[in-house]
């Protein structure tokens, strides 16, 4: 009889000890390659395992059933993993869940469809989402203007905006680079679009293009933005139906006093801004603090705010990081002024020596939108022609990490932002 009670009492012991889940453990002390994680969420979900993530646990660990084709991926990716049993997971799962935690358990429900608005030939290094979800190995569908206009943006859940000008201004590189053979070949190649699509000018044409990025995310999308895409996006909508541009650009002059005639009610995180009239300025208006920010390289680096995970799950998910100090970057919009950020967009990330914003969250409509200043998180002042970051030489970066948590947030299923 003893040695059938100790027999039953290691068979119990070892069956409640057995692993069940692996935990992608996102610290920074204990995961070697924090951007391949987010690969391995997403290639989960992508097969229809389930997936947690657990927002301020470690970082913001993700918590994924046991199989060995999962630790195999984990391995082949150089991802850092850890096995857990029943008892191990219920005592995690217990500890986010106590009020006195500022953590919470938010469920990925299936893969985002991911669509990159990109011009067709552009290298991955020109846009820092195009290169970090090649190296996180997150598939993604690249989409440019024609797509757009047919109303392809339906087939997908997220939808991504890098160093774009919708304005119309050839990204205001006019000045420094007329002569050049590629910027007489983009502006060629654009009006050459343009009128194939049925408009008479390039800033009509990606006019058009904005409208139906709004649309899209009104009607439930999930919009990411980076750099010049941010502010020149919202100056479009603003000055719909209003011509800005100068003959250099389009073939006639701007309209009279256009600055008066911009409707800001149109535009999604930004207000009374005033536009760069002048076509040799590499500015769009004075929403972009790169001119103003007096901030040396030494000590550029910003804030995330703090989020309660159990009341505001999206802005806690969006902020998700192994460190709450992030190395800034520039860009062609490095960063927004504060005074021309609309009081329906959430801050969620400053500079705290001049104030300046980094990262905006809001909702349009059904859907919500997020943007990011800076260029590239990992290349402090990219250049026209700068070699590519190489990001296994970057493999935790926390900038880096801001943009996978946006890929992998449509995944979610949401709780109503409170904040």
């Amino acid at each position: 009889m003893k040695y059938y009670i100790a027999y039953v009492f290691f068979f119990l012991l070892s069956f409640s000890g057995k692993a069940s889940f692996i935990l992608l453990p996102m610290d920074e002390t204990t995961q070697q390659n924090h951007l391949k994680a987010y690969g391995i969420t997403y290639w989960c979900l992508s097969k229809n395992y389930k997936a947690s993530w657990l927002l301020n646990y470690r970082g913001g660990s993700f918590l994924l059933p046991d199989a060995e084709e999962i630790r195999k991926e984990c391995k082949i990716r150089g991802v850092s993993f850890e096995i857990l049993s029943d008892s191990e997971e219920n005592s995690i799962l217990n500890e986010i869940s106590s009020p006195s935690q500022n953590m919470e358990t938010v469920i990925l429900e299936k893969a985002p469809k991911i669509a990159v608005y990109t011009p067709k030939g552009k290298q991955p290094w020109d846009d820092a989402v195009t290169l970090v979800l090649t190296y996180a190995e997150i598939p993604f569908t690249p989409i440019y203007d024609e797509e757009v206009l047919s109303d392809q943006l339906l087939l997908y859940d997220w939808l991504h905006l890098h160093h774009e000008d919708f304005t119309g201004q050839y990204g205001k590189f006019y000045a420094a680079y007329k002569n050049t053979p590629w910027y007489i070949e983009q502006k060629k190649d654009a009006e050459a679009l343009a009128t194939k699509l049925g408009y008479d000018k390039v800033s009509k044409e990606k006019g058009a293009v904005a409208k139906k990025i709004r649309d899209f995310v009104i009607g439930g999308g999930f919009m990411f933005a980076m750099c010049s895409a941010t502010d020149s996006f919202d100056i479009a909508l603003a000055a719909d139906g209003v011509d800005i541009c100068e003959a250099m650009f389009d073939g006639d002059t701007s309209e009279p006093n256009y600055q008066s005639k911009l409707n800001y009610a149109n535009s999604f995180a930004f207000r009374d801004f005033t536009l760069e009239r002048k076509p040799e300025v590499y500015e769009f208006s004075d929403i972009d603090m790169t001119p103003k920010r007096r901030v040396s390289m030494e000590k550029d680096y910003f804030t995330l705010m703090e989020f309660s995970a159990k009341w505001d799950p999206i802005p806690s998910m969006l902020c998700q990081n192994h460190t709450q100090l992030v190395k800034g970057f520039m860009g062609q919009t490095t960063s927004f002024d504060a005074a021309f950020v609309k009081s329906s967009a959430l801050v969620m990330g400053t500079c705290e020596i001049n104030g300046e914003v980094r990262y905006i969250h809001g909702e349009k409509g059904k859907g919500m939108f997020t943007f990011f200043g800076g260029h590239d998180p990992e290349d402090y002042q990219h250049k026209v022609g700068d070699p590519p970051t190489v990001l296994d030489l970057h493999p935790n970066s926390p900038g880096y990490r801001l943009i996978l948590n946006n890929v992998l947030f449509p995944a979610a299923k949401k709780k109503k932002l409170k904040t």
